[in-house]
C-alpha cells in the first residue's frame, strides 16, 4: 500500500521547530570575531571544545545522531562518531562566515553536473533547485548570488533559529535579500515572477514546517515524513526540477552535485496523493544515496523517523 499525502502535520513539524535555539547573539559574535581576526585555523581549533560541549549537553540532538548513524552504518555507534557528526556540522556553520564575506579563495570546490545547471540557465527558463539539510546549501547560495553565476531565490522559513539567522543576514544583506518567505499571501506570485525571469527557486525537501502538506517515504529502511511542498510548487508552476547536494569533505573541501530530476511534474487529478508520494520517494532515494557518500553531512538533529 502506498502511503498517502496527509493533512497538516504540525505536531511532526514541531519536532524540530520546538527545539530551543542554542546559540546566543554574544557567543555567535565571539566566534565570528575569532574567525575574522585570528583566522580559520584558530576558529577551527575552537570547534573542538564547542563540539564536545554540545555532545555532552544536547541530549535530543545526540540521540538523533546515534539513531541516524546506526541506521546508516548498520553497526554499533560510539560517542566519537557522534562527535565527528557534530563537528562536521559546526565546521560548515563556521565556513558560512567566510562564504558570506566573499572569501571563496579559502575553499576548494569541485562541481559535478554543472552542465545541467548551465543548460537550464542558457534556456532562460526558471527551475526549482531542490536541496536538503545534507551538507551546505550555503555554498551554492553564496557563490551563486555573490558571483552572479546562478540567479537564485530561496524559499525559506527564517522564523526558527532567529539568532543565527539574524547574525548571518547581517554579515551579508545581499544574500539575505534573496529569501522568499513561505505562507505569505504573495508567496506563489513571487515564485512565479522569479521563475518567469529565469531564476532558480531553492527549496529544501527534507524538513516539514508547520502547516505543510506531507507524505510518507522510506528513508534508511524506515518510514519518515517528508514535505509535499516541493512537488506541489513544481507541479503548480510547471517548471523543471534540479537536485542539488553540497557535501562537506573535510578541511577546506566541498563537492557540489547537480542532478536532473524532472522536466515537469504533472499530477494526475485522480491519483494526486500517489503521484506526490512517488516523486518525493524518488527524492528520498537520492538523498539516501548522498547521505551514504557523506554520512556525517546529515544535519537534521531532531527525531526524524516516525
Amino acid at each position: 500500500m502506498i502511503p498517502q499525502v496527509l493533512g497538516n502535520r504540525a505536531s511532526e513539524a514541531d519536532r524540530w521547530a520546538s527545539l530551543p535555539e542554542r546559540g546566543t547573539p554574544l557567543s555567535l559574535r565571539a566566534i565570528a570575531w575569532i574567525a575574522i581576526h585570528i583566522g580559520r585555523w584558530g576558529a577551527r581549533l575552537l570547534l573542538y571544545p564547542i563540539t564536545l560541549y554540545f555532545v555532552i549537553t544536547a541530549h535530543a540532538a545526540r540521540r538523533t545522531s546515534y539513531e541516524y548513524l546506526k541506521r546508516l552504518r548498520g553497526e554499533p555507534v560510539h560517542w566519537w562518531h557522534v562527535f565527528h557528526h557534530f563537528h562536521c556540522f559546526a565546521a560548515t556553520i563556521l565556513d558560512r562566515v567566510y562564504l558570506l564575506r566573499g572569501e571563496f579563495e579559502r575553499f576548494r570546490v569541485t562541481v559535478h553536473g554543472k552542465e545541467i545547471l548551465h543548460r537550464q540557465i542558457e534556456s532562460g527558463k526558471g527551475s526549482v533547485l531542490l536541496g536538503s539539510h545534507l551538507g551546505s546549501f550555503e555554498m551554492l547560495r553564496a557563490l551563486g548570488v555573490m558571483q552572479r553565476s546562478v540567479p537564485l531565490k530561496v524559499l525559506m522559513d527564517a522564523e526558527h533559529n532567529q539568532n543565527i539567522t539574524r547574525f548571518f543576514d547581517a554579515l551579508n544583506p545581499t544574500v539575505a535579500g534573496t529569501v522568499i518567505a513561505p505562507d505569505r499571501p504573495d508567496t506563489l506570485i513571487r515564485i512565479k515572477e522569479n521563475l518567469d525571469a529565469g531564476c532558480f527557486i531553492g527549496m529544501l525537501g527534507d524538513r516539514v514546517s508547520g502547516g505543510d502538506k506531507t507524505t510518507q517515504c522510506e528513508f534508511l529502511s524506515a518510514h519518515a515524513t517528508f514535505p509535499a511542498g516541493p512537488v506541489l510548487v513544481a507541479a503548480t508552476m510547471r517548471c523543471p526540477v534540479i537536485l542539488f547536494f553540497g557535501l562537506y569533505r573535510g578541511g577546506n573541501s566541498y563537492e557540489i552535485h547537480f542532478e536532473h530530476f524532472a522536466d515537469e511534474i504533472i499530477l494526475d487529478r485522480n491519483h494526486r496523493a500517489r503521484d506526490i508520494q512517488l516523486w518525493m520517494q524518488r527524492y528520498a532515494q537520492r538523498l539516501e544515496h548522498y547521505a551514504r557518500l557523506a554520512p556525517y553531512n546529515w544535519f537534521n538533529f531532531y527525531p526524524f523517523w516516525d
